[in-house]
């Protein structure tokens, strides 16, 4: 199966009112809802959240690119990511495809989510369960072995519960 057109998951700085999510992803994004990033783990980091594979989930948003922005949107979120390769040892995070599963509800559940082509279509109004492949920049090697041994856990995965939100997007 092939990679290209996948939908972004994103759990820290690029959710709804964080410093990111306008920066980036305002008008590149088509669509986004809450999801869940199963068998991860999510750590504070300096400033922005690390998700490491483990016994966990992640909460965040599935994010699909706007028509025309998805080669472009890619590459600002691997510049950001500080993802030079598959398997660079000097990568900060690893893009890779995993399963996310869609919620129903949240703060940006009425955009829905729409994957236009191809195998990865999906649209999460009408089957809310139902995983979808997507991209997620989980934790680079050197990274992981730092967290693992005395990183800080973020409580049920969630970066936005960390602290009261304020501004733009507060519900």
């Amino acid at each position: 199966m092939t990679e290209d057109g996948l939908p972004f998951f994103v759990y820290g700085t690029l959710l709804p009112g964080e410093r990111n999510h306008e920066r980036f992803l305002t008008g590149r994004v088509r669509g986004q809802c809450p999801a869940v990033l199963p068998g991860a783990l999510l750590y504070h980091g300096p400033g922005y959240p690390y998700a490491v594979e483990g016994p966990g989930a992640v909460r965040g948003a599935l994010v699909t690119a706007a028509p025309g922005a998805y080669g472009e949107l890619l590459a600002l979120l691997d510049e950001l990511e500080g993802y030079l390769g598959p398997g660079s040892p000097r990568n900060l995070y690893e893009r890779v495809a995993r399963p996310v599963v869609p919620g129903p509800d949240g703060p940006d559940a009425s955009d829905g989510l729409y994957v236009p082509d191809g195998p990865h279509r999906a649209d999460v109004r009408a089957d809310p369960a139902r995983p979808v492949r997507a991209w997620v920049y989980l934790a680079g090697a050197a990274v992981t072995r730092s967290l693992r041994t005395g990183g800080t856990p973020v409580p049920g995965g969630d970066w936005l519960a960390r602290h009261p939100r304020t501004g733009p997007g507060t519900p």
